[in-house]
């Protein structure tokens, strides 16, 4: 057990998608713990689902350690009700107070620290932005997965699983995707339409496409919605030629290379590609403290 004053000047970071949430205790010397905990989206959970994720998943030393500060980096945490919704639940679970922030934010000072740049995501989700060093300044509006998310994982998965399910896609991929999952087209639907995250599910079927890469059908989906990503996504800041444009995610990781070819493809170079921000997060929130 961690005694309440063994830290000085300590921050609980957490960056958080609709899988996962990776969480950080830090101080100026490092890192104290890391965690990882299930997504937290409050535009699907409830503060009481949401503070039972805290109560029951974090580990003992985030409430024996005296924190300062919260600081919660979250997909859905885009509007001042969003952000209460996770605010709430962390200020009174952990008593102390809490900074929330669109996950956007943390990617941005994750990849660029105090420079600029134009910072992507492709996870279960997509988004953008345009990074002074300071604050976002511009972002293309993120549709979620029913108006948008293009190259995230739940777009490629709704896609190919549409495909299969009007037998679009070549037989032998269908027949093998229905055979690894053992489910047949009603009740992929009927599990779709009927659970809480269809997010989540749509997502995990891009590593069954990431598996069968090698297939011309399934590189030609991962490559046209790339690119669908980067025209509707990047195009769109009007210097993006002057600034480094780097990517996070585990989406963008395992398609780094098809990512990097498209890019080059359409006059778009791809400054860098890593899985997660969280230690960029930690490198930038180290940097304050020690100031």
């Amino acid at each position: 057990m961690v005694l309440r004053n063994t830290y000085i000047h300590v921050i609980l970071l957490a960056q958080s998608y609709s899988l996962k949430t990776e969480w950080a205790l830090i101080c100026r010397q490092g890192v104290i713990e890391s965690f990882v905990s299930d997504g937290i989206n409050p535009l699907f959970q409830s503060r009481i689902e949401i503070s039972r994720i805290l109560r029951l998943q974090l580990p003992q030393v985030f409430f024996t350690t005296k924190v300062d500060k919260i600081y919660f980096y979250g997909t859905g945490c885009s509007s001042s009700k969003m952000k209460n919704m996770v605010k709430t639940p962390l200020e009174t679970q952990l008593k102390t107070p809490a900074i929330v922030e669109n996950n956007l934010d943390g990617v941005a000072r994750s990849l660029f620290q105090d420079k600029a740049g134009i910072a992507c995501i492709l996870d279960t989700e997509s988004n953008s932005c345009f990074y002074d060093g300071t604050s976002i300044v511009k972002k293309v509006r993120s549709l979620g997965y029913m108006l948008g998310d293009e190259g995230s994982g739940t777009t490629l998965g709704k896609l190919f699983l549409a495909d299969c399910l009007q037998n679009i896609a070549p037989k032998e991929l269908i027949k093998l995707f229905y055979k690894k999952n053992k489910i047949d087209p009603d009740g992929i639907v009927d599990y779709l339409y009927t659970t809480q995250f269809p997010n989540k599910i749509l997502s995990v079927i891009s590593y069954f496409l990431y598996e069968n890469i090698s297939h011309p059908y399934i590189y030609k989906l991962v490559c046209d919605n790339m690119k669908v990503f980067l025209e509707r996504n990047v195009f769109q800041y009007e210097d993006y030629c002057n600034y480094p444009i780097r990517f996070v995610g585990p989406i963008a990781k395992m398609y780094s290379t098809i990512l990097r070819d498209v890019a080059q493809s359409i006059g778009i170079y791809v400054d860098s590609v890593v899985e997660s921000p969280m230690k960029g997060l930690i490198k930038y929130h180290i940097k304050k403290l020690t100031i």
